[in-house]
């Protein structure tokens, strides 16, 4: 098929990418001109592992191609909707800005039969809105919505073998015509098991919303938990352990740290409560309100510790901070909880180093004012306290016993609980966890 995918920031590359390699003909169109320079040598404007060398193999077939002319759309029987629905500026509710001028700049160029497929996470009721949009100018049209459920660092296999499949068509019918379209441009993935579920446009709608915020729920339980294990002297990695051994809870996300970040989670849970307020159900999602106070508490509670666990005082003191982004095998630092919590420090009179493999040029933009050091071993030398933020594989690697000639002080902050607690000790270092005695 011939496929249009609208914004190529980080959903839109990765999903043209992927049609490509799933054997359609796919046009990537942005208005932003750099990146398009960008994408069409190949290059991703972000890191997302595998994606470099994927766009090179799709684009020495001829399959993909990228432009900055919305007319390029035209031909094409499937568009896809990808852009940006960031958080608006002094409120909690999504900006549907680049949304509404996509479907805007698409219209013209619309024929019978096409299928304008939304995959940006947006309000409940906006594809409602947009299909009058569409079907206002070409009749014989259609608008889907078909939630993506990304998770950075493992992109392309999300995209390529998603767990699920949505489609939310105006009818909610298997018999409604986008239905069969959409088969077509999935037809890999359904032949390889996904499953895949029709429904109305509302539905559908709230499916990434409703997932994200169960998930940003999950993670904010386990870390009030380790609110209460430090309290009462338990370790909260034993009792995820056990409570995620009943099925009906299950282990994954249940890991205490530092908090949920980067440029879904937290705006999207907020974007929930906004929008259920205006629907007259805010509340329904009261509770998503200490879900976000829950995760935003927990940067200042691993400031604490670096501050205990430096006897004190924080003035003066050299920190290096191990990690920079939101999460591990990314460059994306929106809402970065390991760079929240370096600002901090330094805040407080702390010397902060922050190293990252990927993420150093993007958290220098947001935080011009810290330090930072691309080596990790040069980042490290003589500091009076490592932070853990961000766990990367080469982080947990680091052998206690070699770190030790580097710093000045052998105190450790671990801020997502994954280093070997016994190995650390028996090397001499002092370590904190995060709710583990």
């Amino acid at each position: 098929m011939r496929i249009t995918v609208i914004g190529c920031g980080y959903l839109g590359a990765v999903h043209a990418a992927c049609m490509a390699k799933l054997g359609h003909t796919v046009v990537g169109i942005d208005v932003d001109e750099q990146k398009v320079a960008q994408l069409s040598n190949a290059r991703a404007p972000f890191y997302e592992p595998e994606l470099d060398q994927l766009l090179r193999e799709v684009q020495e077939t001829g399959r993909l191609s990228f432009s900055t002319d919305m007319a390029a759309a035209h031909g094409s029987d499937v568009h896809f909707i990808c852009v940006g629905t960031p958080q608006k500026k002094g409120e909690n509710g999504a900006d549907l800005t680049f949304v509404d001028a996509a479907t805007e700049g698409l219209l013209p160029f619309l024929s019978p039969g096409d299928v304008v497929v939304g995959k940006s996470t947006v309000p409940v009721g906006t594809a409602s809105r947009l299909a009058g949009l569409v079907q206002t100018n070409e009749p014989d049209a259609h608008l889907v919505w078909n939630p993506e459920f990304l998770r950075e660092g493992h992109a392309i296999a999300d995209t390529l073998h998603p767990d699920r499949l949505v489609y939310g068509v105006s009818d909610g019918s298997e018999d409604h015509p986008a239905v069969a379209v959409l088969d077509e441009v999935y037809a890999a993935p359904l032949a390889s098991g996904t499953p895949r579920l029709v429904t109305d446009r509302p539905t559908a709608e709230l499916v990434k919303a409703a997932a994200n915020s169960f998930l940003a729920t999950k993670i904010s339980f386990i870390n009030a938990m380790a609110e209460v294990c430090e309290a009462a002297g338990a370790d909260v990695t034993q009792l995820a352990d056990a409570i995620g051994m009943d099925d009906r809870i299950g282990r994954k996300f249940l890991h205490a740290g530092i908090g949920f970040g980067g440029g879904c989670l937290p705006k999207d849970i907020r974007a929930f409560m906004a929008r259920a307020g205006e629907l007259g159900a805010d509340q329904a999602l009261t509770f998503l309100r200490e879900v976000d106070a829950i995760n935003m508490r927990r940067r200042t509670r691993v400031v604490e510790l670096a501050r205990d666990l430096c006897e004190g005082s924080l003035l003066g003191k050299r920190v290096t901070v191990l990690g920079a982004a939101f999460k591990p095998d990314s460059d994306d630092v929106r809402d970065s909880p390991a760079l929240s919590i370096a600002a901090q420090l330094q805040l407080q009179g702390a010397v902060v180093t922050v190293t990252d493999p990927k993420a150093l040029a993007n958290a220098a933009r947001r935080f011009p004012d810290l330090h930072y050091e691309a080596d990790t071993s040069t980042a490290v030398q003589k500091a009076d306290a490592l932070l853990l933020l961000t766990e990367w594989q080469e982080y947990r690697d680091l052998d206690p016993y070699e770190l030790a000639t580097s710093v000045s002080s052998l105190r450790v902050l671990d801020g997502r609980n994954v280093l070997d607690a016994a190995k650390w000790r028996a090397a001499g270092w002092q370590y904190r966890g995060l709710g583990r005695p």
